[in-house]
């Protein structure tokens, strides 16, 4: 059974620094599981985090635009077709790791076929790992707008201020019919001890389950295309226990 976990936010929270560390956390508890890192952000900047340039997404299979490492093989009906075309889109980053771009995704108002036929593909392709991240454009509907996917821990991402986190109560609610009963909680970010105690009462006034927050870390500036954090993957280690997803002596 797959273990799914999705992070949301704004453009500018650290979605993408969370997305990888959290990917090096699970990689280092299951060293043995298989990961998919699904970036379903406009920014494309995950691959990018790990100077990869993909340029072959699950859009370009949609609109017919993908140009394939191969030759299409013959006789495949149209379902065939996609689900070799999304293979042909994975990117390799170690042996037990995958990447695959979304990019822009189309309305499940739209009744033309590819909508199904590539949900049903995707659902089939994650079915294969034990463990997918989502670096999610902004909340769960859009990502659903792709795939229908039961989603295990829905991480929304906000900043230190009380704007941002309006903005999490909006996406906590976009989110909740998605989230469909499982784990919906907000990370405070780049957040300074003495910051606390008012954004708790902040998340307090929202009505906003806190799951954890991650200290600021200045080195960033100099890591902004890698996304690479020890200050931010210490702090997700230590929250990790209370995500909802298994944990290393439950594999």
């Amino acid at each position: 059974m797959t273990v799914s976990i999705a992070v949301t936010g704004k453009s500018g929270s650290g979605k993408t620094t969370i997305v990888k560390a959290l990917w090096q956390i699970i990689r280092e508890k299951h060293p043995d599981k298989n990961i998919l890192l699904f970036d379903n952000d406009l920014t494309a900047e995950l691959g990018h985090s790990f100077k990869k340039d993909i340029r072959q997404t699950i859009y370009g299979i949609r609109s017919g635009k993908h140009e394939y490492k191969t030759g299409i093989p013959d006789n495949m009906t149209k379902q065939e077709y996609i689900e070799w075309a999304l293979e042909d889109i994975l990117v390799p980053l170690d042996d037990n790791t995958d990447i695959i771009v979304s990019w822009l995704v189309g309305s499940k108002d739209c009744r033309c076929p590819i909508t199904k036929q590539l949900n049903d593909a995707l659902v089939k392709l994650i079915a294969r790992y034990d463990f997918v991240i989502f670096d999610c454009e902004f909340d769960l509907k859009y990502l659903h707008q792709l795939v229908d996917i039961s989603i295990n821990s829905t991480l929304v991402v906000a900043r230190p201020n009380e704007a941002s986190i309006h903005l999490a109560k909006r996406i906590e609610e976009f989110s909740a019919k998605y989230a469909a009963g499982e784990q919906l909680g907000v990370i405070l970010n780049k957040v300074n001890k003495q910051e606390m105690e008012p954004l708790l009462e902040l998340l307090n006034k929202y009505d906003l389950t806190t799951i954890g927050s991650i200290p600021k870390d200045d080195n960033l500036k100099n890591n902004r295309i890698s996304k690479e954090s020890e200050i931010v993957k210490k702090a997700l280690e230590e929250l990790y226990f209370r995500l909802n997803i298994p944990q290393k002596e439950e594999i």
